[in-house]
C-alpha cells in the first residue's frame, strides 16, 4: 500500500495555477519534514519546497513567490499551490519523506520514501 500518494497534476498554460496534494498514510508519523521535488526527463532531481520539523516552509529560489507549501495536519495532507506557472516548471512532481529542506532532494542520495509522482505540464 502506497504511503505517500500525490494528486492534482495536469496540463495548464503559462501563467496558470495548479494545486498538488500529497496524502500521507504512514502510521505513527506527523506531517513534518515532508516536501516536494520535481524531475524533468533527462534532468537531475530538483527540490521544490518542504516543511521542516516545526512545519516552517522553505522554497527553491526558482519557485519562491509563486509556489506555496502548506499542510493539513489533521488529515495528513501536504499541499503545493502553484501559480504563475512557467514552461520550465514542467516535470513530474513527487512528494517525499523525510524531506525537511528542499535541498535534501538534490544530494543524489536515495530518498527514504517517495510517492508515485504526478505530472505537471505547462505550455507556452
Amino acid at each position: 500500500q502506497a504511503q505517500l500518494v500525490e494528486s492534482g497534476g495536469g496540463s495548464v498554460q503559462a501563467g496558470g495555477s495548479l494545486i498538488l496534494s500529497c496524502t500521507d498514510s504512514r502510521a505513527n508519523t506527523d506531517i513534518s519534514c515532508l516536501g516536494w521535488f520535481r524531475q524533468a526527463p533527462g534532468m537531475e532531481r530538483e527540490g521544490v519546497a518542504a516543511v521542516d520539523a516545526a512545519l516552517k516552509p522553505n522554497y527553491a529560489d526558482s519557485v519562491k513567490g509563486r509556489f506555496t507549501i502548506s499542510t493539513d495536519s489533521a488529515k495528513k495532507i501536504l499541499y503545493l499551490q502553484m501559480s504563475s506557472l512557467k514552461p520550465e516548471d514542467t516535470a513530474m512532481y513527487y512528494c517525499a519523506a523525510p524531506l525537511c529542506h528542499h535541498l535534501q532532494a538534490e544530494t543524489g542520495l536515495p530518498l527514504e520514501l517517495t510517492g508515485q509522482g504526478t505530472q505537471v505540464t505547462v505550455s507556452s
